[in-house]
């Protein structure tokens, strides 16, 4: 793990993504978003597609979480779901590399197992982070070696659809934080500071704040329907 890696322990990540159907979509504003994460006090990026990375890269000198959402028809894995989105993202070179690490099949029929074997062997050192949806992913994923576990996709699978990772004090971030040997990166609906300072006091190496910083029409949204 390298020094700028190190220095996200206890820091703040901010998630810097647009998609192609919401408004601010564009490298350019993604750029100057993950300036204004630093300028914050933003120690690490989490960033969509290499053309974005590049621009947040010219912009910032922080490590990079990359990740490629790309839709298969074949399959319900939308993060980083191929070799060739690490081979993508592997152009611009991010410190970590984050992908789906739910139990669904990969397009083309290819395993989790299959795919970080196949990572590891072309991209030796790089760093992984696995995006799970359950402690038992957690787990699984942890076996595996990836660098980092992350609490990504909890309640945005169905097998996980009625899980929130700030019930109960942040029970299942616990659970995996007792399980677990890799650092764990808390990530999901962590929406105020004080919920950033607890998974932070629970134990989790960083956090990674998006939506509530870098979605504005999501912001104005809470504002909106408070006054209807």
């Amino acid at each position: 793990m390298n020094k700028k890696v190190e220095a996200l322990k206890g820091r703040l990540i901010v998630s810097c993504q647009a998609l192609e159907n919401e408004p601010l979509h564009s490298s350019f504003i993604m750029g100057r978003m993950a300036r204004a994460a630093q300028e914050g006090g933003a120690w690490g990026i989490r960033a969509n597609t290499r053309e974005d990375i590049r621009e947040i890269q010219s912009q910032v000198d922080l490590p990079v979480i990359g990740i490629v959402k790309r839709d298969y028809e074949d399959s319900p894995v939308y993060i980083t779901p191929t070799m060739k989105e690490v081979r993508e993202l592997m152009e611009v070179r991010p410190e970590i590399i984050a992908l789906d690490a739910t139990g669904a099949v990969r397009p083309g029929g290819v395993t989790l197992e299959e795919l970080v074997r196949e990572i590891r062997e072309t991209y030796p050192g790089q760093l992984l982070m696995a995006d799970c949806s359950t402690v038992e992913e957690a787990v699984h994923a942890d076996g595996l070696g990836f660098d980092f576990i992350g609490t990504t996709l909890v309640g945005y699978t169905p097998q996980s659809r009625m899980l929130r990772i700030e019930e109960h004090d942040f029970q299942i971030l616990r659970r995996i934080l007792e399980q677990v040997k890799h650092p764990v990166i808390a990530e999901g609906n962590i929406n105020t500071p004080q919920k950033a300072r607890r998974v932070i006091d629970l134990g989790a190496f960083s956090v990674v704040v998006g939506s509530i910083i870098t979605r504005p029409q999501l912001i104005t949204r809470s504002f909106a329907s408070a006054l209807e």
